[in-house]
């Protein structure tokens, strides 16, 4: 057991990888303590790739399928059942054993609670017990009816008088036993079939227990193997941890850095957006705002030229157009009666030939225009850029004020080597290769003596099939003379024959059946104490041990508190490492090795080694502690908004915008250009020309209304084009002066909190970003200890082979054995109650085959046929 212990040491030196020392949990209580005004959890450690545990791979599959002989398994369960329906008594049994553990005496037995289990015990076995009972009481008479029955015999009783009374339904009763004496041949073979079955398969699968044998050595090889080189991969991935803190310390600007501004930055970076946000939420949206802006002062300023010069025009070409409409009308053509209503009608729309519009008295937007062309002359995003650019250059401040870490680096590489060192020379203070070299030499040496004892299992394999046929053989001589007796008997028999005359071959089928019968009487009793003495074992067996070990109650009993003593707890841990105290079952093992965890899991090492102290000297060093408070980090100077950025953003909102008048522009804009629609007084125009007679008149006006289309097309569209434009640009500038105040204010506002927030808040996030910083390093090693704990549970000495080896214990002692042994007895017994039947049907028909010595004579011939033949 010496390399079992070594193993065990060097197993537990990851017991406690993931327990926080107490000091080390007091700092994190105190860190976890940060200013009231802004609490928050540390974020998560970056998680480091350890890689994989070399792992093992093992060949048993301890899993058995019975085939088709698992119906005749099947058979004989629900037999069993039938016989023994109780639940397993694990109760029962531990009091058993608890009651009697220094051994039974006989005057004992007296004592009531003795009298109690006992009792209970019988309750129990009441099935078993009257089976066998049946079974004892048949090996005991069997003898006795065979002697009795013989001694009748020779007295002529019991049939043995060779006289044969002749009955009218003669060969009613012999077709009834010929037929029932067939059936009962029949379930007898079957019972052979099934019991030679059960022993053919015996003999195959003890032949496949050497797979399973060598399948298990062989893992046990490969666990003892492979286990050395996971014990030295964990303890070499100590690197990996180590040269990631090491990275992370020579790059403590930027990781440092980044932390502190970025934690700044959930703060900040929301109040810098706010400035950028003005048309959105980024820089080029408020710059697209200021040019939107820009462009739309600029089409104001351009219509509002365009309208007050074509106003003009249009007010001049409508005059004239009116003066010569007006001659037109003049013409003494108009005196005529019949048409002079036609041109008053003209002559009074007249005055509707004018612009409506006035767009000469509105103010002009070049100041509010010159101030915006200012605030676009200066690149604003230029200018939040550099206060970015400022608060970006974190990254380089924390470097420059953490050269002292920079510096301590080569002795905290010596520090962290030393601790490398420590758990190698930890690591080499068990001698576990040797041990498990010796282990696997002495696995060697079993394999080799279990692998010569093989020609003596298969010499007694064939003795003991050998045996079984020998009492199969029984059964089959008596199946013989049955079947030839019946053969003869039938092939042989003569209607037309007296009982005194019946010819030789019905005669010696009587006689063969007879034989049967004796051989019957002589092998029976045997046959039924072999059946009788394997019922008891191999049914009890399969009850007690094979069940319950089937449905791990049998774990439940030995792992029951106090059974072997009544101070000692729990016999396993007690057995293996003599403390029965610790909380370790034979169930709970079994369960770990069958999900393939480690060894060191499942025996529950980490409740027998504490390695804290070990852990206290190397991992959580507090040298490395004293280097990680020595940083110090300060962001005072950090300005996110120059001054001349707030300055273009109060010069952009105070542009003169807002002093804009809106409402005389929208009002002039909404007037429309012209007192009446161009288009609409031509066609109406037109219409009262066609009253008119044909002749000069009409032509003149027609050519009036002509020219006043031209004046709409050419002068009056493009006005309206241009009041269109400024309608929309004098809404768009509304909506714009109605925000930007506001907008600018907010932000200012904002960049003003954050960098309040810098200012006054700086050294509590360095602050905590600095712990943040000492907890991931810190976090490097957990995750290494914790990795080596969680490989050491799950990864490392996976125990697989052990639950391996019960199961297929289990496999040979009952799928391979006891099932077959039970099987074997199931058909034999079969055959032995069916042998008591065989018996009377063979007694019985023998007297229809066998040659009377005297027969029964009738004067009435006629009721006889056979008489009147002689």
């Amino acid at each position: 057991m010496l390399w079992a212990r070594w193993l065990v040491l060097l197993l537990c030196w990851g017991a406690t990888t993931g327990e926080q020392p107490p000091e080390e949990r007091a700092g994190a209580l105190a860190d976890a303590r940060p200013d009231s005004r802004r609490q928050r959890s540390p974020p998560p450690v970056e998680p480091l790739d350890f890689g994989f545990v070399p792992s093992a791979v093992y060949d048993t599959h301890a899993y058995y399928e019975p085939g088709t002989v698992g119906i005749l398994f099947h058979m004989v369960h629900a037999f069993l059942y039938v016989v023994q329906p109780n639940y397993f008594p694990k109760d029962l049994i531990v009091q058993v054993i608890q009651q009697n553990m220094g051994g039974i005496k006989i005057e004992e037995w007296r004592k009531p609670e003795n009298v109690v289990l006992l009792l209970q015990w019988l309750h129990y076995e009441a099935g078993f017990l009257v089976c066998t009972t049946f079974g004892i009481v048949f090996v005991v008479l069997t003898p006795i009816i065979a002697m009795c029955f013989c001694v009748c015999r020779c007295c002529e009783n019991c049939g043995g008088e060779m006289h044969q009374r002749q009955r009218k339904n003669a060969d009613c009763h012999r077709g009834f036993y010929t037929a029932s004496l067939i059936a009962t041949s029949i379930f007898i073979i079957l019972g052979v079939l099934i019991a030679y079955a059960a022993n053919h398969n015996m003999s195959t699968q003890i032949k496949s227990t050497r797979r399973l044998i060598n399948t298990n050595m062989r893992d046990l090889k490969t666990f003892a193997n492979n286990t050395p080189a996971q014990i030295d991969y964990l303890t070499a991935q100590y690197t990996t941890a180590k040269n990631k803190v090491l990275s992370d310390l020579d790059n403590i600007g930027p990781l440092l850095g980044g932390r502190i501004h970025s934690q700044l930055e959930k703060e900040v970076v929301p109040s810098l957006d706010s400035a950028l946000r003005m048309a959105g939420a980024k820089i080029e949206s408020a710059i697209k705002a200021m040019r939107e802006t820009k462009e739309a002062l600029e089409n104001v300023s351009s219509s509002l030229e365009v309208l007050q010069d074509g106003m003009g025009k249009l007010q001049a070409s409508l005059s004239v157009e009116r003066s010569s409409l007006s001659n037109t009308l003049s013409d003494p053509a108009c005196t005529n009666g019949a048409v002079s209503h036609t041109c008053n009608a003209i002559r009074a729309t007249l005055s509707q030939l004018g612009i409506n519009a006035d767009f000469s008295n509105l103010p002009d937007v070049s100041h509010a225009l010159t101030n915006v062309n200012t605030v676009l002359k200066t690149d604003l995003s230029n200018i939040v850029q550099k206060g970015y650019s400022s608060f970006n250059d974190t990254p380089r401040l924390v470097k420059d004020q953490t050269k002292n870490i920079v510096t301590a680096l080569p002795r905290v590489k010596g520090m962290l080597d030393k601790i490398g060192t420590e758990i190698n020379g930890f690591a080499k203070m068990f001698p576990v290769e040797a041990s498990l070299a010796n282990f696997t030499i002495f696995l060697s040496e079993r394999q080799k003596s279990i692998e010569a004892f093989y020609p003596q299992m298969d010499q007694m394999d064939f003795y003991r099939w050998i045996g079984c046929v020998a009492v199969l053989c029984m059964v089959v001589l008596v199946l013989a003379f049955n079947i030839l007796g019946l053969l003869c008997g039938t092939c042989g028999y003569d209607k037309q024959a007296t009982p005194t005359t019946r010819g030789c071959l019905s005669n010696t089928g009587g006689n063969l059946l007879m034989a049967g019968v004796g051989f019957t009487f002589i092998f029976a009793w045997v046959l039924m104490a072999i059946v009788t003495t394997m019922f008891v074992v191999g049914g009890n067996v399969e009850k007690l041990v094979c069940e319950p070990l089937a449905n791990r109650q049998l774990f439940k009993i030995i792992d029951t508190p106090f059974l072997v003593h009544p101070e000692k707890k729990n016999f396993l841990p007690g057995m293996l490492f003599q403390n029965p105290n610790i909380d370790l079952t034979l169930g709970s093992m079994y369960r770990e090795c069958y999900d393939n965890n480690g060894l060191y899991h499942a025996l529950q090492l980490e409740t027998m080694f504490n390695i804290n102290s070990f852990l206290n000297r190397t991992v959580y060093n507090r040298d490395l502690a004293k280097v990680f408070e020595s940083v110090q980090v300060d962001l005072q100077d950090i300005t996110l908004l120059e001054q001349a950025g707030r300055d273009n953003l109060i010069n952009f909102a105070n542009s003169g915008i807002g002093h804009i008048d809106f409402e005389a522009y929208l009002a002039e804009v909404n007037k429309g250009v012209t007192l009446v629609d161009l288009l609409s007084f031509c066609n109406d125009l037109e219409a009262q020309a066609d009253q008119l007679p044909r002749g000069a008149l009409e032509n003149a006006l027609k050519g009036h209304a002509s020219s006043i289309r031209n004046i709409h097309r050419e002068q009056v569209v493009p006005l309206e084009q241009a009041m269109s434009t400024m309608n929309q640009s004098i809404k768009q500038l509304q909506k714009a002066s109605s925000d930007l105040p506001v907008k600018v204010t907010n932000i200012l506002s904002a960049i003003d909190a954050a960098e309040y927030l810098i200012t006054n808040n700086a050294s509590h996030v360095v602050k905590q970003e600095t712990k943040s910083y000492v907890h991931n390093l810190v976090g490097y090693f957990k995750q290494y200890t914790e990795w080596v704990k969680n490989s050491l549970t799950a990864e490392v000495a996976q125990c697989k082979p052990i639950s391996n080896i019960v199961d297929s214990m289990e496999i040979v002692a009952c799928s391979f054995i006891i099932d077959s042994v039970n099987t074997f007895w199931f058909g034999l017994g079969a055959c032995c109650v069916l042998l008591l039947p065989s018996i009377i049907f063979s007694v019985k028909l023998a007297k229809y085959y066998r040659r009377m010595d005297t027969e029964d004579v009738f004067e009435d011939s006629c009721s006889y046929p056979w008489l009147v033949a002689l």
